[in-house]
């Protein structure tokens, strides 16, 4: 586990951040929701949001809030007590995310990628003893984990990955690459789904330090710049068959880690919209032209009630979402469905709130460009914007567009 780098710069700017809620929404969550959600804004404010343009200004992962993202119980809210998870529900896990994206999508995906993509599928498709070993470690910031599933030839399509285990006695012999995986540099292990000599799918277990694996880092992001992210390159990896996860093969074992995955950024993507229209509201009540707040202005009214009007309808979309989650009936359409609205909804704002916050909004005195070049990447990741459309599609009409 590294430490702050002595470079990244501390601001002393004051965190001013306050919640919107027209529709009194927190009248439908729990006590235990509102005290997660209130830990873990206090948490942001203190320790990410005084360091957070520094990081992405720099493109430095602030590796060393992977210990404080366990202390506020970040890593697998929703997991069993019994494997460090929090035990919580899973509208607790999207308020969580929620909170943490308010901040930075960087923040976030540090955090639902070690929860969603490598805790889950461990606890859902291991056995116990691959539980103990992993899980707790993970849980606590022991361990950091990353996911590998998207491949550089591809992506939307992973069920034409090429990525392959041989059989060998008692290991598989891995060899491929993938691509645009979050943590993959400093991970101390890797979720990995490959295909085997009969062309199904399978998840494994690989661990940093095995020979002929490798995660270089990708340079040069214009977006999540805080967040780090790399390839995974397998050569000739020896991967012994007990890393392998033995309770399920083929595409539903991935597909069903993506949807925990998007369950999450459903929610985080009202938290970067939420801390946009914040900051442009309150910029424009101090802001003055021809001699009043442009608060005042109509055009600026319209933006800021459009505003607050779609977050309000995407808090509404998550929520509903959580409760049929809680209850198991969230179907990976539905999931699809608020994913693609919500981010959506959370780039219009940011480009909204920059129109507001005029020359001010290109700069680092406000979050809103390093939120809106963040957003571009959630946008794509964990299912385009049009793959989602798709999955829509298919759901309301039974007609496969992807055949």
């Amino acid at each position: 586990m590294q430490v702050m780098d002595s470079t990244i710069v501390r601001s002393d700017k004051t965190d001013k951040y306050q919640h919107h809620d027209y529709y009194n929404i927190d009248e439908l969550l729990s006590e235990d929701h509102l005290l997660a959600r209130d830990a873990v804004r206090d948490w942001v404010k203190r320790e990410v949001s005084p360091i957070i343009e520094s990081c992405a200004e720099q493109a430095k992962c602030p590796v060393h809030l992977f210990k404080g993202l366990a202390e506020i119980g970040a890593f697998g809210p929703s997991l069993p007590a019994k494997y460090g998870g929090g035990g919580m529900d899973e509208i607790a896990y999207g308020i969580i995310m929620q909170e943490l994206e308010r901040c930075d999508s960087g923040l976030r995906s540090m955090a639902s990628v070690q929860g969603s993509l490598v805790m889950y599928p461990i606890y859902k498709y291991g056995n116990e003893e691959q539980r103990m070993k992993y899980l707790p470690k993970l849980a606590s910031g022991e361990y950091i984990g990353c996911f590998g599933l998207t491949e550089p030839d591809h992506g939307s399509n992973p069920s034409g990955m090429t990525t392959n285990v041989v059989d060998k006695g008692d290991y598989y012999l891995l060899n491929g690459a993938k691509m645009w995986i979050t943590n993959s540099p400093i991970a101390d292990i890797a979720v990995v789904w490959a295909k085997n000599e009969e062309g199904k799918i399978i998840g494994l277990v690989v661990e940093k330090g095995m020979e002929g694996f490798s995660a270089p880092e990708i340079h040069g992001k214009w977006s999540l710049r805080a967040s780090i992210t790399g390839e995974l390159v397998f050569e000739d990896v020896k991967v012994p068959k007990e890393n392998v996860l033995p309770n399920v093969m083929g595409l539903k074992g991935p597909l069903g880690c993506l949807s925990k995955a998007r369950y999450g950024i459903a929610w985080g993507a009202i938290g970067a919209a939420l801390d946009c229209y914040d900051s442009a509201l309150r910029y424009s009540m101090e802001r003055e032209q021809f001699g009043k707040p442009i608060g005042q202005f109509q055009l600026t009214q319209k933006k800021l009630a459009e505003m607050i009007t779609e977050i309000t309808k995407a808090q509404l979309l998550a929520w509903r979402l959580g409760t049929l989650a809680n209850d198991g009936k969230a179907s990976p359409a539905q999931i699809s469905m608020a994913k693609r609205n919500n981010v959506h909804m959370a780039l219009e704002i940011a480009r909204e709130a920059r129109q507001i916050h005029g020359g001010m909004g290109i700069t680092n005195e406000y979050p809103i460009m390093r939120h809106m070049m963040n957003l571009e990447t959630v946008l794509t990741y964990e299912g385009t914007h049009d793959i989602h459309l798709l999955i829509t599609g298919y759901d309301v009409t039974g007609l496969n567009a992807f055949k």
